[in-house]
């Protein structure tokens, strides 16, 4: 009952992990943190270029493979670039995202599906051919990267947080499917994280941490074994607590806390 809800990770020395999403913020900063460890990574995104890059100091230890996570039918092929080279996958990490600050009066619903079309669809069309090929190897993980904005109501996260609120549902139901199958279920949900898509904010940002730190606490979360992967925790327990208030409270602190 009180133990670590997924096997901890002993050992990344010669694991095969894909990131999804890791041309640049937290999936970049966490492939090289893994490649230092001694991981075999695969990497993905939809830019080609900087995949190469990023993997070019890696040698035999890296793969780069180009995926646009709004094509269902992308992934299966580069799946199977990576048992191909590897035979297997370890641990997958769905990181690919995107934010546009929304606010009610502007709201159009075309940006509004494309949001969720990467946000959310993108993670869905990964699952299926994960899911099997992890039962078919008897175990491996899945962690799927969401956002404390799927906590709760934010202003200018009209869009972005129902996507990731919804994500929050998807892979707790993903766990009580799959636990029991033994392949681990992860849910990271950073707080705020230097990224290209946090330079588009216009607010300031409590707890404002680097991709580098965020790795290292998504690394230290799988080696707990912990389900629930949340930093900085001085900013992510607040926001847990503010969801305990009755929505008069929650409302009243969430416009002082943010002045919006």
């Amino acid at each position: 009952m009180f133990g670590a809800l997924n096997k901890p990770i002993r050992d990344w020395r010669g694991l095969r992990i894909w990131v999804i999403g890791a041309s640049s913020g937290i999936g970049a900063g966490l492939a090289q943190a893994l490649w230092a460890r001694g991981s075999r990574v695969a990497v993905s995104a939809r830019r080609g270029a900087e995949l190469e890059q990023l993997t070019a100091a890696h040698g035999p230890a890296a793969l780069a493979l180009p995926l646009d996570v709004t094509d269902p039918s992308a992934v299966q092929p580069a799946l199977d670039r990576i048992i191909a080279a590897w035979g297997g996958v370890d641990l997958v990490v769905l990181c690919a995202g995107t934010h546009q600050p929304v606010r009610a009066w502007a709201l159009e619903t075309g940006a509004a599906r494309r949001l969720f079309e990467i946000n959310l669809h993108g993670v869905i069309h990964c699952l299926p051919p994960l899911v099997t090929r992890l039962q078919q190897q008897g175990g491996g993980g899945i962690a799927v990267v969401s956002s404390v904005a799927g906590y709760g109501g934010l202003p200018t996260s009209l869009i972005y947080g129902a996507s990731k609120a919804a994500l929050n549902n998807l892979t707790e139901t993903l766990y009580l499917d799959l636990a029991p199958r033994g392949i681990g279920v992860y849910l990271v949900c950073p707080g705020f994280v230097k990224t290209p898509l946090t330079d588009r904010n216009e607010f300031p940002m409590p707890a404002l941490i680097s991709v580098e730190a965020a790795a290292e606490a998504m690394i230290a979360g799988f080696e707990r074994g912990d389900f629930e992967i949340h930093f900085p925790k001085r900013f992510t327990r607040l926001l847990k607590l503010l969801r305990l208030l009755p929505y008069r409270c929650y409302f009243a602190l969430v416009r002082r806390g943010t002045g919006l």
